[in-house]
């Protein structure tokens, strides 16, 4: 039997297929669970554990969805990143690698070291120069998580990103249709890549799909808190107060006590705030409760983040000499 050391305790209120799969993704970033190794079954996990099936399941359904496992019929269940022969190595010394190859080249058509340093350095530059002039769309359901990527994708690239949702593109204004087109690029995440597709397709622009996690963490929080907790969640959008809602029932967390509200009237807001324990608020309206928030009571950023893998798998696209103009 394939063993690995997992240990989860039925005692906390964090559900135990979400314990499982946090503690295998530990394993994983720690190395103890090295690419292209084989998971146990999940039979063989759920027996060494002493949970159902059932929960086992659950964890390596996610774990395969979100691109961390991988099964095979008949072979079994692995580490992800052995069907993906990029990852296989290490970034650092697949990197390494070409820039020996061209160093190797360069010296061999009488280049010098110093030279070919500076070719390196000013490509470089050029690149970087390059991403600081795409405008990039960003396009999601809701204009709270356009926003928020919007940004995280500037941070990350360098590129300026206009955030829209896909009422904004449904209902194209002359202001959305000039950004639009003056844009290289249309960025969306990819549970509605071919939605946007259809509604850009006149723009003829490449659409690049993105993913999105919810942030692990703050699951985790909401999950140690005593049964009898009364939170409430604050946003801005149905959209987003819709996802939050779905995240929390895949969590297991669906039967906690929790007031959902979207409004921005004063005394609601007011009266909600006192009649919880806990607040969970999208971003964008963290200032806001805060300021009605009298008796300081814990306020919780509901978060999502990008992907790290898409993000530069898009930065990869981004530099493509293609999206020169």
């Amino acid at each position: 039997m394939i063993t690995i050391d997992i240990r989860i305790d039925k005692g906390s209120e964090i559900p135990l297929y979400f314990q499982v799969k946090k503690e295998i993704m530990n394993l994983i970033n720690r190395g103890k669970l090295k690419v292209g190794e084989r998971m146990p079954t999940e039979r063989e996990l759920s027996e060494n554990l002493k949970v159902s099936r059932n929960t086992v399941s659950t964890a390596y359904d996610e774990l395969e969805q979100e691109g961390v496992l991988k099964s095979y019929q008949g072979r079994g269940t692995f580490v992800a990143e052995e069907a993906n022969p990029w990852k296989v190595q290490n970034i650092r010394q697949k990197i390494m690698k070409f820039i020996d190859l061209g160093f190797e080249e360069a010296i061999e058509s009488g280049m010098d070291a110093n030279e070919f340093l500076e070719i390196v350095i000013q490509r470089v530059r050029e690149k970087k120069k390059l991403m600081s002039k795409i405008t990039a769309v960003y396009v999601e359901c809701n204009i709270e998580q356009s926003r928020m990527f919007s940004k995280q994708i500037m941070e990350s690239t360098n590129m300026n990103v206009i955030p829209f949702t896909l009422d904004d593109i449904r209902d194209i204004t002359d202001s959305t249709r000039e950004i639009i087109e003056r844009s290289q690029v249309i960025i969306a995440t990819f549970n509605h890549v071919n939605e946007v597709v259809k509604l850009t397709k006149k723009f003829k622009k490449e659409i690049i799909g993105v993913a999105i996690n919810v942030n692990l963490e703050t699951i985790v929080k909401i999950a140690r808190y005593p049964k009898d907790t009364r939170f409430a969640f604050i946003c801005i959008s149905n959209e987003f107060m819709f996802k939050a809602r779905a995240a929390l029932e895949k969590a297991g967390l669906g039967n906690i006590n929790i007031q959902f509200t979207n409004s921005t009237d004063e005394r609601k807001i007011t009266k909600t705030i006192d009649d919880v324990d806990v607040i969970i608020v999208s971003p964008g309206r963290y200032k806001d409760v805060q300021s009605h928030n009298v008796n300081n009571k814990y306020v919780m950023k509901f978060l999502y983040s990008l992907d790290d893998n898409s993000v530069k798998e898009l930065k990869s696209k981004i530099i493509d000499l293609k999206y020169q103009k």
